[in-house]
């Protein structure tokens, strides 16, 4: 792990009362993980990730800790249902993934350390009160969700030339989030002299009716705003874009893989292993409080060569020399 992709705004540490009782012989730390999809299988990558930052710090579950999962399948009920769950089991922490599950490990517990791994905007959402100072119980990884929206814009304008129409799609399930997100994404839109358009999804079932609104509009493009759920349905928003012949600008590297057309932000292998280094400093005594949140520094572009062909897009060798990675 190169610790200069992340930055981090100040250290601390201090005693913190459940580290002790995590110690105690014979006794294994529990880690609650409130991931956001519906199944084991669907989470198997990211879970990868996080088995490995573990893994750096000597952490093996079933060995010297325990790993307790909970699936919420994207819905807010679960996500406060689980939250509770997993605070009723009295773990020793929390990994809450994405910013619904860790809005619900929030208010599930006040005493419980929680560590938050790919939340766009934690001040907006109140998740903390500052990057350095988080404050309370919960600290963890940022991606900047929000604020790489503008350059997703730019390099989809870039790719397709001519782009005048964007669609941008948001999860209305986290509605706090998807204000945020067409608040700042229709002035970054307007900078570029691109109209934005705000297409609303709540579930998977919504995604067919989205892209027909989409291309009934002769909307060009669309960009999706940073959510799990965009995530969990990467397969099927591919689908739907390549029958449409619509390009797609997603905001993790999977997305590209999975067949949308472009992805730009931060390495997701990188933000989930990363969370083994919160685990270890809070089961060695130290409080979230006191640990700043960790932003990236390092963004990737990934262009998928063979969805542009089916396209019918062109690339520009220029965009092309950009890419950290391309798809062929």
């Amino acid at each position: 792990m190169r610790r200069r992709e992340f930055i981090t705004l100040l250290s601390g540490a201090a005693a913190w009362p459940l580290a002790a009782r995590a110690q105690q012989p014979g006794k294994l730390p529990r880690i609650g993980v409130l991931w956001h999809a519906a199944t084991a299988e669907d989470e198997k990558i990211p879970l990868s990730w996080i088995q490995q930052g573990l893994k750096d710090f000597g952490y093996v579950d079933g060995q010297n800790i325990l790993l307790e999962h909970r699936y919420p399948a994207e819905r807010a009920d679960l996500f406060q249902k689980f939250a509770v769950e997993l605070a009723e089991l009295n773990v020793d922490l929390m990994i809450a993934v994405t910013r619904p599950a860790a809005i619900a490990a929030q208010r599930a517990t006040k005493t419980i350390p929680i560590v938050f791994i790919a939340v766009p905007d934690p001040v907006d959402t109140k998740l903390v009160a500052s990057l350095a100072k988080p404050g309370g119980n919960i600290t963890g990884l940022s991606t900047m969700g929000v604020e790489l929206t503008p350059k997703r814009i730019e390099l989809l304008k870039e790719a397709v030339g001519d782009l005048s129409r964007v669609a941008l799609i948001v999860n209305m399930s986290d509605p706090e989030g998807a204000r945020r997100d067409v608040e700042v994404s229709r002035d970054a839109a307007a900078h570029l002299g691109v109209t934005l358009h705000p297409i609303e999804v709540r579930g998977p079932d919504d995604f067919e009716r989205a892209f027909s609104v989409i291309s009934q509009d002769h909307i060009q493009a669309v960009v999706l705003s940073q959510n799990g759920l965009f995530y969990a349905e990467r397969r099927q928003i591919a689908r739907l874009a390549q029958e449409r012949r619509l390009p797609v600008m997603a905001f993790t590297n999977q997305m590209a893989m999975s067949g949308t057309f472009m992805s730009y932000g931060p390495n997701s292998p990188a933000i989930f292993r990363r969370s083994g280094y919160f685990v270890d400093k809070i089961l060695k005594g130290s409080k979230p409080a006191d640990l700043p949140v960790e932003q990236p520094t390092k963004f990737e572009l990934v262009i998928n060569l063979k969805t542009a062909k089916a396209l019918g897009l062109e690339i520009s060798p220029t965009l092309l020399t950009q890419a950290d990675e391309v798809i062929e």
